[in-house]
């Protein structure tokens, strides 16, 4: 993953019984319901998050304009 490249991510599994700091990471990637999904451009704060939700999510590159 590289900085300034677009990414779909996509959550794969639920929230429930995690801790609340994963409930405001899912929430600051714009998930929080199983099948939802967000295209959004790397950074190191975004890469960071998804390291830490990664257990939940998956990531996708982005083929789209």
């Amino acid at each position: 993953m590289k900085t300034g490249q677009k990414v779909i991510v996509r959550q794969t599994r639920s929230h429930a019984c995690r801790n609340t700091q994963t409930d405001r990471r899912l929430e600051a990637l714009g998930l929080g319901r199983i099948g939802n999904s967000k295209v959004l451009t790397l950074n190191e704060a975004v890469i960071g998050m998804i390291k830490k939700v990664d257990h939940l999510v998956t990531v996708e590159d982005y083929k789209g304009n």
